[in-house]
């Protein structure tokens, strides 16, 4: 089942060199820790003036749907998803 959150969440990333820039590698929301194992892929959406990167990262258990607004360097949570069907 996929719910549309939209919620600020901290991110810890990780910048990598070799051509796969930064990652999201750990979520604090609603007081909970998920280690991310997996970048399902990122993209890049512009919103006016501003710069949106958009992340789908996963761990063993859910699917997690991030946007990194560089205006203002904030990070909101907008999806979670545990791959069953609605």
């Amino acid at each position: 089942m996929t719910q549309n959150i939209h919620e600020d969440v901290d991110v810890i990333t990780i910048y990598r060199s070799e051509n796969t820039g930064t990652l999201p590698l750990k979520i604090r929301w609603r007081k909970r820790d998920y280690l991310m194992s997996k970048l399902g892929y990122h993209h890049i959406e512009r919103v006016g003036r501003d710069l949106h990167h958009i992340f789908h990262v996963a761990n063993d258990h859910l699917a997690f749907r991030l946007r990194h607004d560089t205006s203002n360097l904030s990070w909101k949570l907008e999806e979670v998803s545990d791959g069953n069907p609605d």
